[in-house]
């Protein structure tokens, strides 16, 4: 089964436990076993005939536009106009329908694109170009010169997005359309609205104006290396919405330091909207730590055989205390831990980073968390039928009476966030739940790998992991008995019945030439609605022990963050084993 968006509700999200196909449809050209497919096309369908292959993929001599990255599952691509000289972060970036003819997604590599995020891959591929010069002909036919485009790109608004509709083998057939992101501006707020919700006195950042601020790279949807006077710092902003990262401005400025959490920000960025005289907040800075995040560590130290077991275990310990300081001394949760999230600093140490608390993809957290995940996503996923989401909308509404104003998309300046999952849960719940987590991240440091499994569906890596939690080979014992002891609970996920191979979809228990994506589709109903009805269990146990008040908050016994950090200084204090006969 191709990847592609569809995908997501029909196989990767516990929606596909309610997937059926449309009545009357024909079985599309790929749902058709490989084994069906490898005859020779007509030559109307065929790549060697020149009607059905785009003019070319060369990039331009002097290409006035960069591809920096990749989101959105292969539909938003992050792009630079090169011939500036200072590259304001208008977060202008390019989306795409990967729903396109086969002729179009195979050439485009669409598939691909679903899962390669970032630069040095990505720019290989066959959209990447095709977007760079369908930009460079946009930006010299449709302007006068790059002087009048430089003025209508500061004047847009911020967050906008260049569409490319219709797309084709003919480039010059393409539409693109740019829509202006008015409703984002609008729902910016200015430094003085967020001093009303949060305090008179309430300490922001020194304000700078968004135009002061040069764009070096795009890294992320949400993160910019910036320059700003000559150094380099960290942009943070979000164009889906500012309530995340509004919300994660109060964090950072309201939690107690630690030197393994990332400091307050340097700067408040705002930008004067096109509406009216507001000058919101856009955005703010923090350091830059140059030597990237333990995903993209861990994989290059492996394979040098530089993975020392002392710097393995003061990162695990470092982490470990910085958590447990999250949870005494600012009385906060932490639900977005994995490896993407821990940076290195100049000194080698683990620094913390991304405090939205949105959480993290459908099944890496622990398994109460994700039983209450599956019962938002069904309730509020509009291409679930009524009468079943709102069933779920009940239970939801039973966890959490006000998680309709969370899901809303203007900030409103909630206590604890807007994740509902995790708001549902008691303080001890909550640290059981990061526990089991840290569990995950301690195996992959120890392991040496990019992440839990081994090929993601909604990301691939650089450095793919050839070994998936909790499967062990390089972890010592007493670290594999911790590891089992946090992740306690742990179910099977996913990628034991369907797996990515490359830019496939394909089942584990039959060779890819004798399944379909109907069976791919039928594997993954069968899988979630086993999920979801182990979930309902949970969660009916759980609130009927609640209401009892028998309920044991650490129901899966893992030890505390306190317990793990003991165990870890005890392993660094007995040195590293004996060598030699």
């Amino acid at each position: 089964m191709e990847l592609s968006t569809r995908a997501i509700g029909e196989v990767v999200h516990p929606t596909a436990a309610f997937y059926c196909s449309p009545p009357g449809t024909k079985e599309p050209p790929e749902t058709r076993s490989i084994s069906n497919r490898v005859s020779q096309p007509s030559w109307e369908n065929s790549l060697l005939n020149p009607k059905n292959r785009i003019d070319s993929l060369e990039l331009p001599p002097n290409p006035l536009w960069r591809v920096d990255g990749c989101a959105g599952l292969g539909t938003q691509y992050y792009v630079l106009p090169l011939f500036l000289q200072r590259i304001p972060p208008m977060r202008m970036d390019v989306f795409v329908s990967d729903l396109q003819p086969s002729l179009v997604r195979e050439q485009l590599e669409l598939d691909r694109a679903f899962h390669t995020k970032d630069a040095a891959r990505l720019s290989r591929l066959a959209i990447a170009k095709y977007i760079v010069r369908i930009l460079q002909a946009w930006t010299t036919n449709d302007f006068r010169d790059l002087d009048s485009f430089e003025e209508y790109y500061k004047r847009v608004p911020f967050g906008s997005r260049i569409v490319l509709e219709d797309m084709s083998l003919d480039m010059r057939r393409i539409r693109l359309k740019v829509g202006l992101n008015y409703n984002l501006e609008l729902k910016l707020l200015s430094p003085t609205m967020l001093r009303c919700l949060w305090g008179a006195e309430f300490p922001l950042p020194e304000v700078i104006d968004f135009y002061e601020i040069h764009v070096v790279k795009v890294l992320h949807d949400s993160v910019c290396l910036v320059r700003i006077d000559g150094q380099l710092y960290i942009f943070k902003a979000l164009t889906s919405g500012a309530k995340y990262l509004y919300h994660e401005l109060k964090m950072l400025c309201t939690l107690e330091p630690h030197a393994n959490i990332i400091a307050r920000p340097i700067h408040l960025v705002t930008k004067k909207c096109n509406f009216g005289t507001k000058r919101a907040v856009a955005g703010f800075t923090t350091f830059y730590h140059s030597k990237g995040t333990l995903r993209d560590v861990l994989p290059l130290l492996r394979a040098h055989d530089q993975l020392q077991r002392d710097e393995q275990l003061k990162w695990s310990i470092q982490l470990t205390r910085a958590l447990e300081d999250l949870k005494s001394r600012s009385g906060t949760y932490y639900p977005d831990l994995r490896l993407d999230n821990i940076v290195l600093s100049e000194s080698s140490d683990i620094v913390m980073v991304d405090f939205e608390q949105r959480g993290v993809w459908c099944e890496f957290a622990a398994p109460e968390i994700n039983a209450i995940d599956y019962v938002r996503l069904i309730a509020t996923d509009e291409n679930v039928p009524l009468s079943i989401s709102d069933k779920y909308r009940e239970i939801l509404e039973a966890l959490v009476s006000d998680f309709e104003s969370l899901e809303d998309q203007r900030y409103t300046n909630p206590e604890f966030g807007f994740n509902i999952p995790w708001i549902a849960l008691s303080a001890v719940e909550q640290e059981a739940a990061e526990v089991y987590m840290l569990g995950r991240v301690l195996w992959c440091i120890f392991e040496g790998v990019s992440g839990p499994q081994k090929a993601a569906v909604w990301q691939s890596y650089r450095w793919e992991p050839d070994i998936e939690f909790p499967e062990y080979r390089r972890t010592p014992q007493t670290m594999r008995d911790l590891i089992d002891r946090c992740t306690r609970g742990r179910r099977q996920t996913l990628s034991n019945v369907i797996v990515r191979q490359h830019s496939q979809l394909l089942l584990t228990s039959k060779p890819a030439s004798e399944q379909t994506a109907e069976d791919v589709r039928e594997a993954a109903r069968a899988f979630w609605s086993a999920e979801i009805e182990a979930a309902e269990k949970f969660l009916d146990l759980r609130n009927g022990e609640r209401q009892k008040g028998t309920w044991n908050e650490n129901y899966y016994d893992r030890p505390t963050l306190n317990e793990v950090l003991k165990v870890l200084e005890a392993f660094r204090k007995e040195g590293p084993p004996p060598t030699g006969p």
